[in-house]
């Protein structure tokens, strides 16, 4: 059996359970001994059997066509990224995936060039190239192992490198990483970070298992500098073309304050961090 279907079998009960009957306009009816749709009333809503959608659902080795999906996902009310993720998880054939790590020469050089923090990131969250700014601001993601989930879910919750909004921040990474996980399903180096993870943090693990898929947007985000302080960066994505699994990541500060401490940072890589004690 495909190591994706045991995901898609996760995926397809994590996203009906979190309907209701009233959500796709059913009665409430009696007793429901569990939240959520049940099986029997996906298959009715999407037209198809429920042994099918059953199997389906129990991760069984059957063959499924875009439309049967596409009536799935729209029962399940599935937003953009998670309909992409359950296509990938069903196996539907899509253009075959590129390597994680290959990264055009040029692309340092861009980097290089600008004057603002910048790194390229693949779709595991490595950190695979950086300029000289963003090494300044986040020196200690260049000093352990060179994956900002690993940095993020690490190191204690008062060292975060959010200042603001901790853990959606970080549940949003998770549900990015995990809509790409669904390209990688059974890849050694994705299993491997995702057993570590698990192991190492049950913040991690508790996201993980709610199943959540995020495209990746470009917003803005309030970060803790340990000798600058708070500010505010505008982070703005780039898909490289010649991959589709890395994206050059800039970060520009949002406000006239922000651009102040930025490039007090900036000018005092060596400047004492403001010591703390851990909680």
């Amino acid at each position: 059996m495909s190591s994706r279907r045991p995901e898609l079998a996760a995926f397809l009960r994590s996203r009906r359970a979190r309907l209701s009957p009233a959500d796709v306009g059913l009665p409430p009816g009696s007793g429901r001994r569990t939240p959520g749709l049940r099986r029997e009333e996906v298959a009715l809503l999407s037209g198809v059997g429920l042994t099918w959608y059953t199997w389906l659902e129990q991760g069984r080795p059957i063959n499924v066509s875009m439309q049967i999906l596409d009536a799935v996902a729209r029962t399940l009310r599935l937003s953009p990224a998670e309909r992409a993720h359950l296509y990938r998880l069903a196996e539907v054939p899509t253009v075959p995936p590129v390597s994680g790590s290959t990264m055009e020469p040029e692309v340092q050089q861009i980097l290089d060039s600008l004057p603002l923090p910048a790194c390229v990131l693949n779709s595991r969250f490595d950190v695979l190239a950086w300029n000289a700014p963003y090494a300044v601001l986040w020196a200690r993601t260049l000093a352990g192992e060179r994956n900002v989930l690993w940095q993020c879910f690490t190191i204690p919750a008062c060292c975060s490198p959010f200042a603001a909004d901790r853990e959606a921040e970080l549940r949003q990474m998770v549900a990015t990483f995990r809509a790409a996980y669904g390209r990688c399903v059974g890849e050694p180096e994705w299993e491997d970070l995702i057993e570590r993870l698990s192991s190492a943090s049950t913040e991690f693990r508790e996201m993980w298992a709610a199943q959540d898929v995020q495209a990746p947007t470009n917003r803005v985000k309030t970060y803790r500098h340990a000798s600058a302080g708070d500010f505010s960066l505008t982070v703005t994505g780039f898909d490289l073309t010649t991959n589709p699994e890395l994206r050059m990541t800039v970060y520009t500060p949002a406000d006239e304050e922000s651009r102040k401490r930025v490039e007090w940072a900036l000018a005092h890589p060596d400047a004492p961090v403001a010591d703390h004690v851990h909680t």
